[in-house]
C-alpha cells in the first residue's frame, strides 16, 4: 500500500493525500484514502474486525495534499472542534493561469453550492442558502504568464480557493470546472470530477488532539508539479 504517510503520533495520523483519490468512499465503491488508511492500521497494528478512523475534514478529490484522521472517537471530536471553530491554519498552494491583478490580498465573497450538480456559484451577499467565504493570498512567483500563488484559507467552503481564484479571471490550472483551459496532455483522460488540478493542501497547523501542544505539517508537492519549472523550484526543500 503506497501511503505517504506525514505524520503518526497516538490517535493522529497525517497523510499526503494524492489528488484524483476522494477522501471519503462516497460514492460506495470507489477507491479512497479513508479506506487505505484503515487497511494501513489493521495490518500495522494487527487488528481484527472494522477499523475505527475519525474524519475531521475532508480535500475536494482532484485536489491534493494534508489529510488528517483520528484514531479514536474523542481524538476525533477534538479535531474537527478546532476545524469548526477555525483555529487549524491551513495553506495551500495554486498555480493560478493568469497571475492575479494585486501581489497580495483578501478575497471575500458569498458562495452558493449545489451539492446536487457538486458545483459552487459566486452570488450576492444575502443570497438565501449562501455562506460567506474569505481567504488571504499572496503571490509567490510568476513565469510565462502563470503564477504560484499561496492561499491562506479563514473558512472551509466548498470548492471554496477554486471558485473565488475563478471568478477572478486567476484559474487554477487543470479546474476545468471552473473555466481553466485544457491542456493538451490532458484531452484523452480528463475527467471533471477527478483529473488533479494545480491545488496542494500544503501546511496545517494545530492542536496535537491528547497533548494540546502545537503541530506543523508539511506536504511534499505531488511529482507531476515538476512540470511547472521555476515557478516551484524555489519550494524543492518541501518536496
Amino acid at each position: 500500500m503506497d501511503l505517504d504517510i506525514l505524520l503518526e503520533d497516538g490517535p493522529l495520523i497525517a497523510v499526503n493525500k494524492p489528488a484524483g483519490l476522494l477522501t471519503q468512499g462516497v460514492p460506495h465503491g470507489h477507491p479512497a484514502l479513508e479506506a487505505q488508511v484503515k487497511q494501513y492500521l489493521k495490518q500495522k497494528y494487527s487488528k481484527p474486525g472494522n477499523v475505527y478512523l475519525g474524519v475531521p475534514h475532508r480535500l475536494d478529490r482532484p485536489v491534493s495534499g494534508i489529510v488528517v484522521f483520528a484514531r479514536n472517537s474523542k481524538a476525533a471530536a477534538r479535531l474537527a472542534e478546532q476545524f469548526r471553530e477555525r483555529s487549524v491554519r491551513k495553506i495551500y498552494l495554486a498555480v493560478t493561469e493568469r497571475v492575479p491583478d494585486q501581489p497580495t490580498g483578501r478575497l471575500t465573497d458569498w458562495l452558493l453550492k449545489d451539492a446536487e450538480a457538486a458545483h459552487v456559484t459566486v452570488v450576492e451577499p444575502g443570497t438565501e442558502g449562501a455562506r460567506e467565504a474569505i481567504l488571504d493570498y499572496r503571490v509567490l512567483t510568476t513565469t510565462a504568464g502563470r503564477a504560484l500563488v499561496e492561499v491562506h484559507l479563514h473558512t472551509g467552503r466548498m470548492h471554496q480557493i477554486r471558485v473565488q481564484l475563478a471568478s477572478r479571471g486567476w484559474h487554477i490550472v487543470g479546474d476545468l470546472q471552473y473555466g481553466a483551459t485544457l491542456e493538451t496532455e490532458q484531452a484523452a483522460t480528463y475527467d471533471r470530477l477527478s483529473s488533479p488540478i494545480a491545488l496542494h493542501a500544503y501546511q496545517l497547523a494545530l492542536a496535537h488532539p491528547v497533548r494540546y501542544d502545537p503541530l506543523e505539517l508539511h506536504a511534499p508537492l505531488p511529482k507531476n508539479w515538476d512540470r511547472f519549472g521555476n515557478l516551484v523550484d524555489g519550494l524543492a526543500v518541501a518536496r
